[in-house]
C-alpha cells in the first residue's frame, strides 16, 4: 500500500466519488472546548465512505473479470457501496448481510439491484458463505477492509481532508476516524503520512479491538457482545490494516453507545446532518473525551448516515 495507489484510486473516482464538505459549528466547538471540524461522509454516494472503496476496487478489475459479477459481505454500508458501484458498472452483485442489520440498509442494498443473502452474525461466518458463493458462481469478492484497492479508495478521503485542512488554515490536528476493520482509518493514515494531521481510531465500548491492539502492539479480538454501532462492529483489526495503523496511528479512543447517540443529536442540531451510531463515534470522542485529545483543533469523520428512523428518534430523545 502506498500513496500512489490512493492517488490512482482518486483518479478513477473523479466524477463518481463525491467531495464531501468539512463542516464546523461554534456551538459544537463550545461543547468540545476546541475547534471541531466534521468531514461529512454521511453525504457521500450511498450515505457512507464505503462507496469510495467499492468504486476503487470494482473500477480496478479487468473488464472480463468485472463482468462476471461481484460479491461482498457487510452489515450495510459496504453492501450499499458495492451494490451501487456494481450497478453503475452494469455488473451483477451478491451481498451477504446479517439478518439483524438495519432494515433501511437491507432495503437500500436491494434497491441498488443487488441480490441479498441474509445470515446469522452470531452463529454463521460471513467469510465462509462469501467464499463459497464466489467459488460457485465465479464472482469476485470485494472485502470490506482487508483489500488493497478498498483501502486505497478509502484513502481518497484523506487526500480531501489534507486539501480542506489547508483551505481552512489547519496546520496540525488529530483526525479521528470511526474504526471497524480499519480500512478507512488505515487509508486515511497513509494519505496523511508525513503531515501534522495524525489519525486516531474511534470505537464503541466493548468493540475497541483496535485501541487495545495498538496499546498491546499486536492484534487482539473482541469478546462476543452487541452495540448499536453496527457499522463498525468487527471481530478484530485487519491483517493488512493493522500494520499500517501500528506504524502511523495515534492511540485509540473509545465511546459509549449513549455518547454516540448524543453526538448524533448534536450533529443534527448544529450541523444539520444525519449520522448513524457507528458513524458518530469519532464526533462523540471529540465532544466527550476531550481530555484524551491534544491541541486546539480536531477533525472528525462522520463516516455514515444510514440510520433507521426509530434509532434516529432515539438519538433525538437525548436532547
Amino acid at each position: 500500500m502506498n500513496i500512489e495507489m490512493i492517488e490512482a484510486a482518486a483518479g478513477r473516482g473523479r466524477g463518481y466519488i463525491r467531495r464531501t464538505p468539512l463542516l464546523n459549528s461554534p456551538l459544537l466547538d463550545a461543547v468540545a472546548g476546541r475547534r471541531v471540524f466534521v468531514k461529512a461522509e454521511c453525504l457521500q454516494v450511498t450515505g457512507s465512505f464505503k462507496f469510495r472503496g467499492a468504486w476503487s476496487a470494482i473500477s480496478a478489475l479487468a473488464p472480463d473479470v468485472r463482468a462476471r459479477g461481484i460479491i461482498a459481505f457487510s452489515s450495510g454500508n459496504h453492501a450499499q457501496g458495492v451494490a451501487r458501484a456494481a450497478q453503475m458498472h452494469e455488473v451483477p452483485a451478491v451481498i451477504i448481510m446479517p439478518a439483524d442489520a438495519p432494515a433501511q440498509k437491507i432495503a437500500n442494498t436491494r434497491a441498488y439491484g443487488a441480490e441479498v443473502v441474509l445470515y446469522d452474525r452470531y452463529t454463521q461466518s460471513r467469510e465462509a458463505i462469501g467464499e463459497a458463493l464466489a467459488a460457485e458462481r465465479g464472482l469476485t469478492l470485494v472485502r470490506p477492509y482487508d483489500e488493497p484497492q478498498v483501502i486505497a479508495g478509502q484513502g481518497t478521503m484523506g487526500l480531501e481532508i489534507a486539501e480542506q485542512a489547508h483551505e481552512a488554515g489547519i496546520s496540525k490536528a488529530d483526525v479521528i476516524v470511526c474504526c471497524g476493520g480499519g480500512g478507512l482509518t488505515s487509508g486515511t493514515a497513509l494519505a496523511l503520512e508525513g503531515s501534522a494531521l495524525r489519525v486516531r481510531p474511534a470505537e464503541p465500548a466493548g468493540f475497541d479491538d483496535t485501541a487495545r491492539s495498538l496499546a498491546a502492539g499486536r492484534i487482539l479480538s473482541n469478546d462476543a457482545g452487541r452495540s448499536i454501532c453496527d457499522a463498525i462492529v468487527t471481530p478484530e483489526p485487519g491483517q493488512l490494516t493493522f500494520p499500517i495503523l501500528k506504524r502511523l496511528a495515534g492511540p485509540g479512543l473509545v465511546v459509549t453507545d449513549e455518547q454516540a447517540l448524543r453526538a448524533m443529536a448534536l450533529a443534527f442540531l448544529h450541523l444539520k446532518i444525519v449520522i448513524e451510531p457507528g458513524g458518530a463515534v469519532a464526533l462523540a470522542a471529540a465532544l466527550f473525551n476531550g481530555d484524551d485529545i491534544e491541541g486546539d483543533t480536531v477533525i472528525c469523520v462522520a463516516s455514515g448516515g444510514n440510520v433507521d428512523p426509530e434509532m434516529f428518534a432515539r438519538a433525538l430523545d437525548t436532547l
